[in-house]
């Protein structure tokens, strides 16, 4: 059993004196565990930091086994992330988001987004659109979708702008208002965002109340159904990102 494919660096961990198992989230072949021979090296040691693109071969002589990878570098952009705390904390929290995907199952869309955040996390806002629409994405690949195509009340399509936390179904802005303290508020660029990349230019408001909408999903189908709570790596990146103070509690239990 073997192939190769374009994959993301998620992690590593030590196996035996010299080598590694290193976890990626591959373009065709979903997220993967192969051992690196030698991943404990000088020179690979660089080039296994999370999130870096390789090429990497997987050969295993039946499919169910671990197996081994051979890499290729493509692009190593960690140490620009270790610039700062926001995009460390940025990768992180990538990782985390990947890791509740099942193994070894493709999820092509995930994939090109979170390439699409590895590649913008230096920058000036850090990808922090593109992670809102990113863990809006996962909750949907998950079976936990929102259904933001239409107002749940008036079947409207436009001026969509808050989310009932019950049902996850959108709402217009008029038709919400008089239950709007107990609504979820739903960004523009939320709604909008089936679009790969979409989210463009967005206030640091609009960025709070994205996270405050998918923190409330991921805690309630995801996290709190296995006993966990929203990684730290999350709480940090968010509070980093939108500049809001960080809350005691995870989010989406306030």
């Amino acid at each position: 059993m073997d192939w190769q494919d374009e994959a993301l660096v998620m992690g590593t961990r030590r196996q035996g004196e010299t080598s590694v198992i290193l976890e990626v989230m591959t373009q065709g072949h979903g997220r993967h565990f192969g051992i690196v021979r030698g991943g404990r090296s000088r020179k690979l040691q660089p080039v296994l930091q999370s999130g870096n693109s390789l090429i990497v071969s997987w050969r295993a002589r039946l499919e169910e086994q671990l197996g081994t990878f051979v890499i290729e570098p493509v692009t190593l952009r960690a140490a620009d992330m270790m610039a700062t705390e926001a995009a460390l904390q940025g990768v992180s929290h990538l990782g985390h988001l990947l890791r509740l995907l099942p193994e070894r199952e493709a999820f092509d869309g995930l994939y090109a987004l979170a390439l699409l955040i590895c590649q913008r996390l230096a920058g000036e806002d850090h990808a922090a659109p593109l992670m809102a629409v990113l863990e809006l994405a996962l909750l949907r690949e998950l079976g936990f979708g929102l259904d933001l195509s239409a107002c749940a009340l008036t079947g409207s399509r436009e001026h969509l702008a808050f989310v009932s936390p019950r049902t996850g179904r959108a709402v217009t802005a008029e038709a919400g208002l008089p239950w709007a303290g107990k609504l979820l508020r739903l960004p523009d660029f939320m709604a909008r965002s089936q679009a790969l990349g979409a989210a463009g230019q967005v206030s640091g408001t609009e960025l709070a109340d994205a996270f405050r909408l998918t923190a409330h999903f991921l805690d309630q189908n995801i996290y709190g159904p296995r006993g966990q709570e929203v990684p730290m790596a999350r709480r940090r990146y968010v509070a980093l990102v939108t500049g809001e103070a960080m809350q005691a509690d995870p989010p989406g239990k306030a």
